[in-house]
């Protein structure tokens, strides 16, 4: 069967595809729950998708840049979780200011992911394992520091956490949703209008011709790990503000949720190909799907990684097609 010609039509280049089919995903659930069930159809419904998934958001924009790449992170769900012990074991116990211990959790995450990327640049460890090596790491830090919860009661931490953002009585955000605009916005810069997001993207195309194009590798993905620690410590901050409170096993299994949402964004696993913009739409997915079944109310909620682990299947095999497209559109 002979393909159609797709060389004019720019929408129809194949890395665009996945990221096409993720935001067609989400405003057709979002009209399915609008249709179906009584108050989906909200501004505030809407907002709310931001505010409970920000720390996803978050983390899913370090992610991308790393997936870019060619490579993957097993430790952001662990580094989020030692970011709020970090910040509430000195605010709570040290007594510290909450600035600067927000500071201190930041500066913690960004050199565990100096510390990974440095491993697999200089010394070849393979990202899965160098990575999985930091999960394990960041999580026993956990313990170190308490194997409790801690509950935070700084004034200053209370009011961000209950701090809004109103737009007239049709709804609001919070702090959270801030912070994680300003990341993906950062995100989308550095990936598209930087000769460092070109590079991300020339290492995931083929390491071997950036390396001949004078790229340098070694520097690029220390500085992405790098990125991706922070975006994590980020992503705990925002945690520490959505639970007030430290824990050792918050956001276990998150990492898993990031990943499924960068890939259902649109970024191929291989590397090379997506957006960050593609991986807000992944997460919004992840959302929405949660959003569906607890307006049904009928449905268990465990249905939620069912569908999650069904749809990564579909866009994985999505992506195929797009290799198969490219592959065929450059002969």
């Amino acid at each position: 069967m002979k393909m159609p010609d797709i060389r004019g039509l720019k929408i129809a280049n194949p890395k665009y595809l996945s990221v096409a089919a993720a935001t067609a995903l989400f405003f057709a659930a979002f009209i399915y729950g609008s249709a179906s069930y009584r108050g989906f159809f909200s501004l505030q419904t809407f907002l709310n998708l931001f505010i409970d998934k920000s720390f996803l958001l978050v983390s899913a924009v370090g992610m991308s840049l790393v997936i870019l790449s060619g490579g993957i992170d097993l430790s952001v769900g662990s580094v989020l979780a030692f970011t709020t012990m970090v910040i509430a074991a000195l605010t709570e116990f040290a007594h510290v200011n909450p600035a600067l211990a927000v500071l201190a959790a930041l500066a913690a995450g960004s050199l565990m992911g100096l510390g990974m990327g440095l491993m697999i640049s200089c010394w070849n460890v393979p990202p899965f394992i160098a990575t999985l090596a930091g999960m394990f790491f960041a999580r026993g830090a956990c313990y170190l520091i308490s194997i409790q919860s801690i509950a935070m009661r700084d004034k200053t931490l209370q009011a961000l956490a209950l701090w809004k953002l109103r737009f007239g009585g049709a709804g609001f955000i919070s702090f959270n949703v801030i912070i994680a605009a300003l990341i993906i916005l950062a995100g989308i810069y550095i990936s598209l209008y930087t000769k460092f997001g070109r590079n991300i993207y020339a290492i995931g195309g083929n390491e071997s011709s950036a390396l001949l194009m004078g790229i340098p590798i070694k520097q690029t993905k220390i500085l992405i790990y790098t990125i991706n620690g922070f975006c994590s410590a980020v992503s705990g901050v925002v945690f520490t503000l959505y639970m007030l409170s430290g824990y050792g096993l918050h956001a276990q299994g998150m990492e898993l949720d990031v990943i499924a949402a960068v890939v259902i964004g649109g970024t191929l696993l291989a590397g090379g190909t997506g957006y960050v913009f593609g991986s807000v739409f992944g997460v919004l997915t992840l959302g929405i799907i949660q959003a569906l079944i607890m307006f049904n109310g009928k449905i268990n909620s465990w249905w939620t990684k069912i569908t999650v682990g069904v749809l990564l299947l579909l866009f994985i095999g999505l992506q195929r097609l797009i290799v198969a497209l490219g592959d065929r559109k450059n002969t």
